[in-house]
């Protein structure tokens, strides 16, 4: 039973891949005809009825009883500005690129677990932050003006979802993933709500499918991402989290013919690297 459930997370885990670099796909081709938020609105007011549908029939509305209110609101803050600046980046980098930055999330997240919550580092982390950032400016090896920008944004959203990421860890003490999970999607409609008169175009009724299937598949991917790690330990499922650069990748040729440079499948390989060198690590220090 328990490699059967190993298994199934591990399925959970390359399955949010897929519906992570569709949902991807989808923003960046989007990008270059509708505002940011818009995209923003409509893919997270569609993630917030799939969720409900999922969710809602099993808790009740007591799935938003929480006394943490305030910091489910900055995080929903920290994470609306995470998205808009991951949106910007698609606008302006290769897919894969931007995918393989945001890999240093979790780097991040160590770093500002130190920082903020007073989590022990260590050699190992600090180590795996460094060498992981330097993974990230070997893949975007800054040069033309607008790759520079898009870099900032793409960094920019690392830096905001490993802060994000932190929140979480801290949160999860009393916070069901339920709980989080409803309160992000709502809080985060309500963010992009806002946006919306500053710039909204009418989609085509393609662009409109397009836009609900971004939707969908953010909410699924979320979804299966917390089901795999419920069925299994992070060190079994986390290095499968890497396939999104594989998907990314494939997208990127077959849609906007990116071919892979050599900086981004060296700098990518770095990132990588580090990232499951910090995840063994962190498994063993839970073992031990």
């Amino acid at each position: 039973m328990a490699s059967r459930s190993v298994v199934s997370g591990i399925l959970f885990m390359i399955g949010c891949t897929i519906m992570f670099a569709i949902g991807s796909a989808v923003s960046k081709w989007q990008v270059a005809t509708y505002p940011v938020g818009e995209i923003l609105f409509v893919r997270v007011l569609v993630s917030l009825v799939t969720v409900s549908i999922i969710i809602l029939p099993k808790t009740g509305l007591e799935v938003f009883r929480t006394r943490r209110l305030r910091d489910h609101a900055t995080r929903s803050v920290t994470q609306a500005a995470a998205q808009t600046c991951i949106m910007i980046a698609l606008s302006l980098m290769p897919l894969a690129s931007v995918i393989a930055v945001n890999f240093s999330a979790p780097l991040f997240a160590t770093l500002f677990s130190a920082l903020i919550f007073k989590e022990t580092a260590g050699r190992a982390r600090w180590a795996a932050l460094v060498a992981g950032f330097a993974g990230v400016l070997i893949v975007t090896h800054p040069g033309a003006e607008t790759f520079q920008i898009g870099f900032l944004f793409a960094i920019g959203n690392a830096v905001l979802y490993g802060l994000v990421t932190a929140g979480v860890r801290s949160m999860t003490r009393t916070e069901s993933p339920a709980t989080l999970t409803m309160w992000q999607m709502v809080m985060l409609t309500v963010i992009f709500t806002a946006a919306l008169p500053f710039g909204f175009v009418m989609p085509t009724a393609w662009d409109g499918v397009l836009m609900l299937v971004n939707g969908v598949s953010n909410a699924i991917g979320q979804y299966w991402w917390t089901k795999a790690l419920h069925l299994a330990p992070a060190g079994a499922v986390g290095p499968f989290y890497y396939l999104s650069l594989v998907w990314a990748m494939g997208i990127g040729f077959l849609v906007w013919g990116d071919v892979p440079t050599v900086h981004l499948l060296i700098g990518s390989a770095v990132v990588v690297a580090s990232g499951l060198a910090l995840l063994w690590h962190e498994t063993g220090r839970k073992k031990g």
